[in-house]
């Protein structure tokens, strides 16, 4: 056998062997990023049902999301949900059939869905938002409405902070709020994580009784005695600029170009 014809089939399984390698990366890859995906979605659902302290031993994170959990689309600037009737275009009635997959983020990005903020409205500093948002009914056990849980977000000092704001059906009071995804300075910023300031949120109020956002963290420790001390909560220690975030993106969701329309109507008409 000559030379050439060794090097050539060295080259030949090389190669295939390349392509088997390959091809069995490119199908790993896929079959991960599915499994990534449904990952994500019940870490997400994991943290709506934690917002809104629904989160039962012994019952899976599907069970309650599917037995206690309504899931709708509320037009931002209207305050009313998406109903057959109102969706107008393709996308609106393929996201009504199917609200918990609608993806409110890539909606923001997509310009048919989305509305642009001027600098004055966007005090969250997220320069857009999507047209519609979901919001997640959670109910009792005879099927009563109790809960309200809303997506929020907004940038902190590092990183856009995804969140749920959990309210009762006062739209006032605070169930309770927490943040799945950011990139805060751990032990700073990154304390919005911390047990220990989530637990301070419930029971809070988020407006004032002329209806005004009026959630504001404050340095040091709230004295519960002082007054409108049920609408302060302790700001982040050493992290003045994400306790900023959390403020502004607080006010921007209750207010008139976030939430504000929807829970006036709640408060006017129920749920």
């Amino acid at each position: 056998m000559s030379s050439n014809d060794s090097t050539g089939k060295t080259l030949l399984v090389a190669t295939l062997l390349c392509i088997v390698c390959s091809i069995v990366v490119s199908t790993a890859a896929v079959a991960l990023k599915g499994q990534q995906v449904q990952n994500k979605l019940q870490d997400k659902n994991r943290n709506i049902l934690a917002a809104a302290n629904m989160l039962e031993p012994g019952k899976s994170v599907q069970e309650i999301f599917k037995n206690r959990l309504e899931v709708k689309l509320v037009n931002l600037d209207t305050g009313e949900y998406l109903t057959p009737e109102k969706a107008t275009e393709q996308w609106q009635q393929e996201a009504l059939q199917n609200p918990v997959a609608y993806d409110q983020r890539k909606a923001a990005k997509t310009p048919e869905k989305n509305e642009v903020l001027s600098g004055k409205e966007d005090i969250a500093n997220i320069k857009r938002q999507a047209k519609y948002a979901t919001v997640y009914l959670a109910k009792d056990e005879q099927g009563k409405v109790e809960t309200i849980i809303l997506p929020v977000h907004g940038y902190g000092l590092w990183s856009t902070l995804y969140g749920f704001l959990a309210l009762e059906t006062d739209t006032t009071t605070v169930v309770g709020l927490g943040f799945y995804e950011h990139a805060e300075t751990p032990g700073l910023g990154g304390e919005v994580d911390n047990p220990n300031w989530k637990a301070l949120w419930p029971g809070k109020k988020v407006y004032d009784e002329d209806g005004d956002v009026s959630i504001r963290l404050v340095k040091g420790s709230v004295d519960p005695s002082t007054p409108n001390a049920e609408h302060k909560v302790d700001a982040l220690g050493g992290a003045t600029l994400t306790s900023n975030g959390v403020q502004n993106l607080l006010h921007f969701w209750l207010g008139e170009n976030g939430f504000g329309p929807y829970l006036e109507k709640v408060r006017e008409q129920g749920v």
